[in-house]
């Protein structure tokens, strides 16, 4: 084990690697913190790893601009921002009224100290809140505005909490990688219908195509986008439990897939590397979906922004009570309160 994990211990030049921005120890969740462990069983069963590293290698990374309040903002544990984003072109971006990409989910995903669970926070993709250089907005525009780095200011700005790590995946790979898995069980709230598929209350297996159509269903439910947030939360927890099952991990061929599958439309920040996805999965080889706890982030109701938008409020009383709990490493309390 030793041996094979040697190899992290410089770059492809034979330099020492570059220390993490921040001197925690690494911890990611949700997509890639099964990412994480299929590639750390990789390195258990040898050379194999080799094969899951160039495939992970297909994703895409950016760099992160940090202001000088970035070092102000202290906090224990390790937050890090998880994008789900829906790509626009064409006649659909003409209709829309948007181009490029945009954040149709927000999750931010705090790890305590310990490491012993993780906590997934939703943000409502309309809430109004400051985007840093375009004055009040939802939140889910400082994407298209600015690609990560901007989503990131964003969040920390609006938490107060710093961020350790961004990952974005386009829905795109959502359902390569439910395919790849042989399809997943999801939780449906209540009958509907859309693009001709029928979800029916209760349980329900889905393939790629129709876990797509059930994460992005938001009209046919009365609460619409606070409901879809849900179903989003239900998928992704459907899915870390299949990576994580033995039936993914004891299988070579199934490891390489899913990363293979989900790889080319991941993006993140250039410090989460191979080496440290490793120590991430390693470190984080007893946690099991049962020990994610999803919530929703505090929020008003709806109002009107600027031209007349239709938007989300913000509650900062209520906030103030999450960014207390991010800052001290008191999440456990907060959920059993809020959850």
């Amino acid at each position: 084990m030793s041996e094979d994990l040697d190899i992290f211990s410089a770059d492809e030049t034979g330099a020492a690697a570059r220390p993490p921005r921040r001197r925690r120890r690494v911890a990611l969740i949700a997509l890639l913190v099964v990412l994480a462990l299929v590639i750390a069983a990789g390195v258990v069963v040898g050379r194999y790893f080799y094969s899951l590293d160039h495939a992970y290698q297909k994703h895409s990374v950016v760099s992160l601009d940090h202001g000088p309040s970035d070092d102000e903002r202290t906090g224990k544990g390790q937050n890090i921002l998880l994008l789900g984003s829906d790509k626009r072109s064409g006649e659909e971006a003409e209709k829309s009224g948007v181009s490029g990409q945009r954040s149709d989910t927000m999750m931010l995903v705090h790890i305590p100290e310990d490491g012993s669970e993780a906590y997934i926070v939703s943000f409502p993709r309309d809430l109004y809140v400051p985007i840093p250089g375009h004055g009040k907005d939802r939140i889910n525009s400082a994407l298209a505005y600015g690609g990560l780095p901007l989503a990131v200011n964003t969040v920390e700005d609006y938490t107060d909490a710093p961020i350790d790590h961004v990952a974005l995946i386009d829905f795109d790979g959502i359902q390569g990688l439910v395919d790849t898995l042989g399809g997943v069980d999801v939780t449906v709230p209540e009958t509907f219908e859309q693009k001709g598929v029928t979800f029916t209350e209760g349980e329900q297996h889905v393939d790629g195509k129709e876990a797509l159509i059930f994460a992005r269903e938001r009209k046919a439910f009365s609460d619409g986008d606070f409901q879809r947030n849900r179903d989003q939360q239900e998928l992704l927890k459907a899915i870390a439990g299949k990576l994580i099952s033995k039936d993914t991990l004891s299988s070579p061929t199934k490891m390489k897939n899913s990363v293979e599958a989900l790889s080319p439309y991941l993006t993140t920040d250039d410090g989460l590397t191979t080496r440290q996805l490793v120590n991430l999965g390693l470190s984080n080889r007893n946690l099991r979906s049962s020990d994610l706890h999803f919530l929703a982030a505090p929020h008003g109701g709806p109002t009107t922004g600027a031209g007349g938008a239709s938007v989300v409020s913000t509650d900062e009383k209520a906030m103030d009570g999450l960014r207390d709990a991010l800052k001290n490493d008191s999440m456990e309390e907060y959920a059993a309160e809020n959850g």
